[in-house]
C-alpha cells in the first residue's frame, strides 16, 4: 500500500531564510517543498541516531574496556538468569 502525503506542516519564517531555502532548493534541482520534506527528515533522522548513542568520555571508556577484560570477575545472579532466558527464547 502506498503512503499517501496527507499530512502538513506550516511555520513562518522570515524573507532572508525563505530565500535561502528557495537558492538552496533550485541548487538542488528540487521544489522548495521536496527540499524542505528532504532536509528535514534527514536532520529528524540524524537526531533520533544521535540519541540512541552513548557517548564516553576515555577515562569513561578506558575504563569500559578494562571490566570487560576483566578475566577475575564472574557473573552475579541477576546476570546467570538473564543468561539462561535469552537461552531459552533465542534457542
Amino acid at each position: 500500500m502506498a503512503a499517501t502525503n496527507d499530512a502538513r506542516i506550516n511555520f513562518r519564517l522570515s524573507g532572508d531564510l525563505k530565500k535561502t531555502i528557495e537558492d538552496a532548493a533550485a541548487e538542488m534541482g528540487q521544489s522548495i517543498s521536496d527540499f524542505a520534506v528532504s532536509t528535514l527528515v534527514q536532520a529528524a533522522r540524524q537526531i533520533l541516531r544521535d540519541q540512541e548513542i552513548t557517548r564516553l568520555s576515555q577515562r569513561d571508556r578506558q575504563r569500559f574496556v578494562e571490566l570487560l577484560d576483566d578475566t577475575s570477575s564472574r557473573p552475579n545472579k541477576a546476570l546467570l538468569a538473564a543468561a539462561k532466558r535469552y537461552k531459552k527464547q533465542v534457542g
